[in-house]
């Protein structure tokens, strides 16, 4: 198959991407044309947006030459803003400055012409699970396949649901192949109802031999407030953004999620209001205690038992049935 590879977590990196060149590596030892398109910076929560008013500035990214799909390459490769001659035979990924929506249009119609047809968009793997509503609508790993899905290509979400921030690079290799196995089954059996598929993997050592379970989404919300922390002191304004999202994948583990607290709002008079900043800092813990207590078969609970979930979707915003006729005032 030739596979266009996209994602919401940007180029390799040990810091915000760990796991694409893996998956990359792996779908190419299983004799697949990938083809990558990436945003050059993380784009986490940002869901199937595209940035409108500005030119897409595209670079061009030469990853590590290795094989071996549990090479120590998450920070290797080099970045140029020309691309490689035709007569190169250099592996050249694109990166681009805006979203991973964006990345789908642009690596379906503007490149990889001379390789065929592109048969499959693959999004991730995700740093990250995408379990549950609360995740999978604000998910850019998520937003990337549904906009290949609003193309009318099959496209499969790919999350990968770590328990601990190790990033063991056997565990990484084993997920990958776990993945690709999965990937290469819904290619070869996809349900002509299904616009794509969402699918989280768990990061545990038993990877390889886990249950793939067929799952619903769990539906929760949030329970505990604000998702956003008012700040009386505003942060530099030239915060990096791969350190906002350390942040949030802390606060994202169980024990990170238990330990987050929310801090009081401050008081004081300031003309009719107090002059704040707001960080975006959502309670995980609503999402593992809508887990909890949901029964079994969801994907939350899944991932939380150790096996693969595979959630089928649709590409739109189903109507509620049972609604007909006139609205009568």
């Amino acid at each position: 198959m030739h596979i266009l590879i996209v994602n919401d977590d940007g180029p390799p990196s040990s810091h915000s991407s760990p796991y694409v060149h893996s998956l990359v590596r792996t779908l190419q030892k299983n004799n697949h044309t990938v083809s990558v398109v990436l945003p050059n910076v993380q784009r986490s929560w940002i869901g199937k947006a595209h940035i409108v008013g500005q030119a897409i500035r595209p670079t061009y990214y030469r990853p590590h030459p290795s094989t071996e799909p549990n090479a120590a390459a998450a920070d290797s490769g080099t970045t140029s803003t020309h691309p490689l001659p035709d007569s190169s035979k250099e592996e050249e990924w694109i990166l681009v400055d805006s979203t991973p929506a964006s990345c789908v249009q642009i690596g379906l119609f503007h490149y990889f012409s001379e390789r065929g047809p592109i048969d499959l968009v693959v999004s991730g793997p995700n740093y990250g699970r995408n379990t549950t509503a609360l995740f999978a609508l604000s998910s850019g790993t998520i937003g990337g396949a549904m906009e290949a899905a609003a193309c009318d290509k099959r496209a499969i979400a790919l999350s990968y649901a770590f328990f601990d921030r190790t990033n063991d690079p056997e565990v990484i290799a084993a997920a990958s192949r776990k993945s690709v196995s999965v990937i290469e089954y819904l290619a070869n059996n996809w349900d002509k109802d299904v616009h794509l598929y969402t699918i989280n993997v768990p990061l545990v050592r038993q990877v390889e031999g886990a249950k793939v379970l067929w799952t619903s989404m769990l539906q929760n919300t949030w329970k505990s407030g604000s998702c956003f922390q008012a700040i009386e002191v505003p942060e530099s304004e030239d915060r990096d953004a791969d350190e906002a999202e350390e942040e949030l994948r802390r606060a994202e583990s169980r024990d990170g999620a238990e330990e987050q607290a929310a801090e009081a709002d401050g008081s004081g008079e300031h003309l009719r209001y107090k002059h704040r900043h707001f960080k975006w800092a959502p309670k995980f813990k609503d999402v593992y205690d809508s887990v909890e207590q949901a029964p079994p078969g969801n994907d939350g609970w899944a991932v939380k038992e150790g096996h693969v979930s595979v959630t089928p979707l649709k590409a739109n915003f189903m109507h509620v049935a049972g609604f007909e006729g006139e609205v009568k005032l």
